[in-house]
């Protein structure tokens, strides 16, 4: 069997194959809710054959969404939509996941296909932004509120309450968001972070919210359920956060009881120059994999979109799980595809044995 295709057990969980469906924002709810094509779109890359399906960002908050399209989770309403694709997604032989998150300074926009504009007032449908410092994302958004450490502490009681729905709804993984530029992730970088109290200024510092929100998560999240973090682990910036930086947090991630290590990169600042191409992340993640050893699970992600491509990067040893995104949009089957062509006999449902069998 290739590495691809053979299972891995994260606490009490196993995943019956190292492919990950990456949360992808799909713009297509409204108030957060979820609805049936929530269900065929996730649902139909269970029946593709992925090992996890994990859920988009899902906002804690209703001013946590990137857009007023956005998957919520801040309202116990919220979780019989969710229970239904969790569930479609587990009889269907995958592990139903779900990306928790707040936008801060990037929200309040409306997104459609490729076109977006930002909501600058109520009357259009948007909100106040929420930031650690009150620096705007770029020169066509608003600039956010300071939060006072009120605001930060209610945040993490809105982590708490989106993981206890979670939970709820029978999702079998939750990944904290705390990259791309988002609020946790603007706390992380200096170059979003500039407070002057225990939030601010050293690493140290600008990684407590974060760690909070692991602490406050963790209490409603059963011990034998795995927590994922998905980092920037890098700004792209030397004045940023940098990959040293991204040792050390994993590390004491790893040290608060996270199992698995989601390693994405930039999206705190415009402007910079990423060098996309196939893999163009996977140094990062094994960087840390390297530095993690066995301790934790590591993903990588970003333009990973062949078989052997995955099955090199996993027998490198360069990561223990690929997040696949672009891919599985354009063919929700890559993963019985890929199966095939490693030489592993595809799972399909039962309803495709047909057009599967030689």
């Amino acid at each position: 069997m290739s590495k691809l295709f053979s299972p891995i057990v994260v606490k009490s969980v196993t995943l019956k194959n190292r492919i990950v469906t990456s949360p992808m924002c799909m713009y297509s709810s409204e108030d957060g809710f979820a609805t049936d094509w929530h269900l065929v779109h996730y649902g139909t890359r269970a029946m593709g054959g992925a090992g996890t399906v994990m859920l988009e960002a899902s906002a804690v908050r209703a001013d946590g969404r990137i857009s007023v399209g956005d998957l919520g989770i801040y309202k116990d309403a919220h979780v019989e939509g969710l229970s239904r694709i969790a569930k479609f997604i587990k009889d269907n032989g995958a592990v139903p996941a779900i990306q928790l998150a707040h936008a801060g300074r990037k929200g309040s926009t409306w997104v459609q296909g490729d076109q977006s504009k930002t909501l600058h007032t109520e009357e259009e449908g948007g909100w106040t932004l929420l930031a650690p410092s009150p620096i705007p994302f770029s020169s066509h958004m608003p600039a956010p509120k300071e939060m006072s450490v009120e605001d930060i502490q209610q945040l993490i009681a809105d982590f708490k309450a989106a993981a206890k729905r979670a939970l709820q709804a029978g999702f079998e993984w939750i990944e904290i968001h705390g990259a791309h530029g988002y609020l946790i992730n603007a706390f992380l970088s200096p170059l979003s972070n500039k407070r002057q109290d225990e939030y601010g200024g050293c690493l140290e510092n600008r990684a407590k919210f974060l760690f909070e929100i692991v602490a406050a998560v963790q209490e409603e999240w059963p011990a034998d359920l795995p927590i994922s973090v998905r980092i920037s682990a890098t700004d792209w910036s030397e004045e940023g956060w940098t990959i040293e930086d991204s040792k050390w947090l994993t590390s004491k991630l790893v040290d608060a009881g996270i199992d698995i290590i989601d390693v994405s990169s930039g999206g705190v600042i415009g402007g910079v120059h990423i060098p996309v191409g196939p893999s163009y992340q996977l140094p990062l993640a094994s960087a840390l994999k390297q530095s993690l050893g066995d301790r934790a699970i590591v993903s990588a992600v970003g333009m990973i979109t062949n078989a052997q491509q995955a099955e090199t990067i996993l027998v490198n040893g360069d990561a223990d799980l690929v997040f696949l995104a672009r891919e599985l949009l354009r063919n929700p089957y890559f993963p019985l595809h890929a199966a095939a062509a490693l030489g592993t006999e595809p799972q399909p449902p039962v309803q495709y044995t047909r057009a599967f069998s030689k």
